[in-house]
Parts: structure tokens; sequence; C-alpha cells
């Protein structure tokens, strides 16, 4: 049997680097691990899918599920970097980890390291373009006929930023420190000035006016999933129609054929936060009792990832008039299932800067920010977070200078000594989120002679879990989730006499509180985690008869009575 592999985590895979380590991982743990292509990307890239489960303890499609994603966005690459860690976890420590034995002996983890491998192709070659996700050409299929493409002009494998002397500009040097950019005041006058643009290359330049083209590959993968999907007037990048996509299709198909799986988290950089929703709406829209939840766990997730969890709607939106809708919106609002997104990485919080609103800040900062994201650069990143501003002959604009923040390799992503530290942050809160699913169990068979030939054959169940067996109380609202389905299996020979072959009973409680135990009153349902169902069988002593219950997101049981 092939060694497990030891990946690198300070360093980003290529596609073909990528399918090797997971076809390894499969090969060393054939047990545990299996590898399939769900689909393939616009370019015709295989999007990989890794299962993990114990095979010996039952196949993942009879288990609940947890699903992980990561690398939607091209340049988010530690996205995939924190599932990989969490895949190594799972694989290396399931004989010495009782946790981890638990979760794959019960529980099944789906994972995709990178959904959008061509955008992570263009990210990660040597003259990279950093573009928001797909490669696709969109709205349109053309080429810039003049303006700014934002490129690496030097060749140096960095986009950086490029800046020119000139009056009028709105920037200007840092009094204490040249090397950085503040912004000019208002109504200054009489000093150094300059004008600042993405590194990039121009076509038809008219001497004058500089405006940076929109990358051609124009479409967002996380805009294009159904639920509230909005035309490009409303939601820039959403694509042509909902799920238009194959990398999205591919997600949208296997989640939709895979009703076990009841949570989801799905990687991206970057802010250092956990992201819950709803996108669209406020907590005072949401269903009571899954924002009681939701914060439960998500403070748990703060706790173990030293992240705050915070919501969507209310703390983290591009523009304070505007929403935006993704992969979050779908899982949960429109499947109602738990969803999560985590936004990896926190280069301002590394830098000891903690007092600031999320996406406030990138609007507007005081310059001693700045200063400490320097001191940082020089200090734990050799200098090369903010590249020293050096001349370069540019072939439109004669000499101008490149430097600035290297946001690809240190704002989008941690630096390489530090990407295995921020990927460690996530497996603790991984295990116990898919821990908490439901987990139907067999609690009680019994068959009682009624008369010659004519048994009672009654069949109990429980679920063993946190969480509800709909998980959330939206799915029972979208109908995205049935009751627990009892089926009985006749052999020939046998017939029912009363009850029907198959019989959806009810959602099962978890075993997570309702109220505390100081509650004005007690909870009424005491075995809300339980159901039975009875049938009236006729047929010959000695008969054996075949049982299951399933619950979509708490799993199937089998089990076998004999009538006797």
């Amino acid at each position: 049997m092939p060694a497990i592999p030891v990946p690198r985590f300070d360093q980003f895979y290529r596609h073909a680097e990528l399918t090797r380590l997971l076809q390894d991982y499969a090969a060393a743990l054939p047990g545990l691990i299996t590898l399939a292509s769900i689909g393939k990307s616009h370019e015709g890239r295989d999007l990989w899918l890794v299962t993990v489960t114990s095979a010996a303890t039952g196949a993942a499609a009879d288990k609940p599920a947890m699903w992980v994603d990561g690398n939607i966005h091209a340049a988010e690459l530690t996205a995939g970097t924190a599932c990989l860690y969490w895949l190594h976890q799972l694989a290396t420590g399931y004989e010495s980890d009782a946790g981890i034995r638990e979760l794959l002996d019960t529980r099944a983890v789906y994972l995709c390291p990178r959904l959008n491998p061509d955008g992570a192709e263009l990210a990660l070659a040597d003259r990279p373009r950093h573009i928001r996700s797909s490669t696709r050409p969109y709205p349109f299929d053309e080429t810039p006929v003049d303006g700014l493409t934002v490129e690496d002009v030097d060749g140096d494998g960095r986009v950086l930023m490029m800046r020119i002397p000139d009056p009028h500009g709105p920037w200007k040097k840092h009094p204490q420190e040249p090397r950085l950019l503040i912004a000019r005041e208002p109504g200054e006058f009489g000093g150094e000035y300059f004008r600042v643009m993405p590194e990039g290359t121009l076509k038809n330049w008219d001497g004058l006016k500089i405006s940076a083209n929109k990358d051609v590959e124009g479409l967002d993968l996380n805009r294009n999933f159904p639920s509230y999907w909005r035309q490009e007037h409303e939601q820039p990048g959403a694509g042509p129609y909902p799920a238009s996509e194959p990398e999205v299709r591919a997600m949208v198909d296997f989640i939709v054929k895979h009703p076990n799986i009841g949570a989801a988290v799905s990687f991206h950089t970057h802010s250092g936060v956990i992201l819950r929703p709803m996108g669209t709406q406020s907590d005072d829209d949401m269903t009571p009792e899954d924002l009681w939840m939701y914060k439960r766990l998500s403070d748990i997730g703060a706790k173990l990832t030293g992240y705050p969890a915070i919501s969507i709607f209310h703390d983290f939106k591009y523009h304070p008039k505007e929403i935006i809708t993704g992969t979050q919106d779908w899982v949960y609002e429109h499947l109602g299932a738990l969803f999560w997104t985590v936004e990896i990485w926190a280069p301002n919080k590394e830098a000891g800067i903690t007092d600031y609103e999320w996406i406030e800040w990138y609007r507007d900062h005081p310059p001693e920010d700045d200063l400490k994201l320097l001191k940082w650069s020089d200090e734990q990143c050799g200098g090369n977070a903010h590249v020293t501003w050096y001349p370069f002959r540019h072939p439109q604009l004669g000499m101008v200078e490149i430097g600035g923040w290297d946001k690809m390799n240190f704002w989008r992503n941690p630096p390489p000594h530090l990407r295995e530290r921020e990927a460690a942050r996530f497996p603790a809160w991984l295990k116990q989120i898919t821990l908490s699913l439901p987990k139907l169990e067999v609690l009680r068979t019994e068959v009682r002679a009624l008369g010659p030939e004519t048994w009672r054959v009654r069949f109990a169940v429980a679920n063993a879990g946190y969480l509800p067996s709909n998980v959330t109380k939206r799915a029972v609202e979208r109908k995205v989730a049935r009751g627990t389905v009892f089926s009985i299996h006749l052999p020939p020979g046998a017939t029912l006499v009363s009850g029907k072959e198959r019989v959806e009973g009810p959602h099962l409680d978890g075993h997570a509180p309702k109220n505390s135990l100081q509650a004005f009153l007690p909870n009424r349902e005491v075995t809300g985690d339980r159901a039975v169902v009875e049938w009236v069988v006729k047929g010959p002593a000695g008969t054996p008869i075949a049982l299951s219950a399933s619950a979509d997101r708490a799993g199937t049981v089998r089990t076998e009575v004999t009538l006797d």
C-alpha cells in the first residue's frame, strides 16, 4: 500500500500537481478516501471531489455529510490549502484521533479543494493575471481596443501598481516614510503628488486619459448560483442565467443529488472572518430557531479558529446600499442546509491593527495603519509585502515607478510561512460541525405473534445527533427535506395485513436544547428524537423481514427481524 502523501502547505499546487496529490491520497487509503471528477471546467479541467468516510461502516450516501469547497475565486488559493489541510488531518488521524474516527465511521465529508481550476492556473502562471473567477470571456467575447489591461508588465511574476508624478495626482509620500503613499489632504497644494494605477499595458493611448479595463473574463462564479440570481445590471458577473457555468452546475448537481449534505463551508480569502447567512435579509427576517443555532455554532467557530463570526447582511456588505448573493444563499436560503463562508487571512490584523470595521477599513483608514503594515512587511515578510518603488521604462508611458502592496501574495493570500498556520485554524471547528449533524440509529425492533402466521412488527429509530433530522426549519418551510421514511421489504410468501410498504414519519429532534433549564416552561416534547412504525404481516414462522429507515440529512439505517 502506498504511503500517505505529505503535502507542502507553504506552496500552491498547479492543477496537474494537485491531481497527482489527490490520486496519491486515494491510492494510499482506499478504505477511507475516494476521488472522482464531478465535471469539467470551462477549459476542460477535472473538478475533483474527494469523499472521505470509512467504507467499512457503510456507504457515504447512507451517512449524514458535510460539504467543503475552496478556490471558487481565481487568486484565493489559500482556500484550497485549507481544504487540503483538513483532508490531511482526516487521512492521518483516523487511527489515532477518536473524534476523527467517530466522524469517518458515522459521517461523510465531501471535499472540493479547487472549484475553479482555470482561474487558479491563470493566477499561478509564470506571468500571472488575477481575475475574479472563471476564464470564460463575459459578458462579451471581445478583447479591449483601448485602455489599460491589468497584467505583469515587467515579467517579475507580480502584478503591482504604477505611479507617475503628476501635480493633479491624489497621492503623496508619507512625511515620515517615503516608501508609503497616503491621500492628499482636502485643499492641499504645492507638494509632490502622484497618479497611481494598476500595473498593465495600454492600447490606443491618447497621451491624456487612462482607464483600467474590466477583465475580459468578467464572470464571478459565486454570483451564478440559482437562489436570488439577478441579471448583470443588478449583480455584475452573475452570468447569463443561473448555473450557466459548468463549475457551478457541477456543484449544484452534486449537492442536489446528495440530500445527505446537511452543512457546508466555502473557503475564500481574505478578511479573517466567518460569515453566516443571511445575505439578502436582516436577522429580524430570519427564521428565529435557525438564527439561534447559527449563532451558537458560529460562536464555537470563533472560539476554535480565532476568527470573529459575523453576519453577511449586517457586517460585510461591499456597499451599504447593495446586497450580494452567492453560495450561502443557495445552500441555506434555498436548500435549508447550514452554510458558512470563511474569509481566510487578515493582513491588517497581522500587523496589529485591531480596531476596525471589515469592509469600511478598505475604503478609508488612518496613515498610522499603513505604517504598522509596512513595519510588518519589513519585519515578518522580508520587505516583500510592500515592494519599494523602482524605475521601469513602460512601453507606452515611458519612465514610471512600479511597487506598492503585493496584493496577490501577501493580501489575497498569506505569505508562504503563514499559510499552514492559517489552514490549521479550521479542522477542530469543521469536525465539531460534522459531528453535530443528525444521525439516524436503530432504537428497537419487535415481533409479536397475533395469531396463526400473523405478526405485529414494530420498528423504532432515534436521532443520535445534535441537530434535528431536517437540520433547519428553513428546510421544512422550503419542503426540501422529508421526514423519516420507514420501509418494510417483504420476501416471497409474506404479505402485509395492515400498514404500507413505505411510511413517511416525522422529522426527529436532535439533542440540542431548545432553551435553558431555567426557562419558564419545559420542553413539552421530551422524546421528539424518536419515531416508531408498525405493520401486521402474514407469513410463516422463521421468515426474515428486512426493515430500513432514512432521513435525508440523518442517513439510512437497515436491520432485519425474523417472524418468530
